[in-house]
């Protein structure tokens, strides 16, 4: 099985170098694929470096618009050209634990669709953020789960895997999220797919380098954005 592990990235030049080199020491087979948002404080320029080492690396530029779900549109679709059989998106700032992977690629092998990491399954945990912060959380996923019916505990876990087939059953291409809410976007359309969808335990950590990219302004993009796709499947508009 092929696998290839994309990650968006926007200014995470502390933690980019260090991050593909472990990757690569876990999962050595695997493709590691940069999807930089032209970061100005050389992130691309680290992947760039880190390629032409390593033939096992790629990296795509993306020139403006700049976004996280832009990003991930492209990172699937540069992922699918690349051949993977399994794509395993993650962030870059080291709250998604690298040494999980070879656990998602085993259920995708296995016969799942679709693996989640989810801090709200037994042996998961959030306990690395403030109080506030978890009962956000908490009513987020809640709010998410009554609106778009996604039978999963961990509604906005942006560390996850796909069988090449559910992605390209999606339609990649046409994903309309331009921030975050691209996590929500596409796990309400692998839901409505069929996808089987699995969790396993992520004990999540906050970021220790760089600066959190997630405001008030696109946190309630994303709530908003929730609501445009119950509306979109009543009137039977999703792709």
């Amino acid at each position: 099985m092929q696998s290839v592990v994309f990650i968006p990235t926007y200014n995470e030049a502390p933690n980019l170098e260090r991050l593909v080199r472990e990757i690569r020491r876990i999962v050595p087979e695997a493709t590691v694929l940069v999807v930089d948002d032209r970061s100005p404080d050389g992130t691309g320029d680290i992947a760039d470096r880190l390629a032409a080492g390593d033939g096992r690396v790629r990296v795509l530029h993306r020139d403006p618009p700049k976004g996280r779900g832009l990003a991930g549109r492209d990172g699937y679709l540069e992922a699918l050209r690349l051949g993977a059989d399994a794509v395993l998106e993650m962030d870059a700032d080291f709250s998604h634990p690298p040494e999980l992977i070879p656990r998602f690629l085993r259920e995708i092998e296995s016969g799942a669709d679709v693996v989640l990491g989810s801090r709200f399954v037994s042996g998961g945990s959030d306990h690395d953020r403030s109080l506030a912060r978890r009962v956000i959380t908490v009513l987020a996923n809640t709010y998410i789960r009554i609106v778009l019916g996604v039978p999963v505990g961990d509604c906005n876990s942006g560390y996850r895997c796909f069988r090449r087939g559910i992605l390209e059953a999606i339609r990649p291409e046409t994903i309309t999220s331009v921030g975050p809410s691209i996590v929500q976007e596409v796990l309400f359309r692998v839901h409505r797919a069929g996808a089987v969808i699995r969790e396993i335990p992520l004990e999540f950590v906050d970021r220790r380098d760089g600066e959190s990219k997630l405001g008030l302004g696109l946190l309630l993009d994303g709530y908003f954005m929730i609501l445009r796709l119950r509306m979109r499947a009543w009137f039977g508009r999703n792709p």
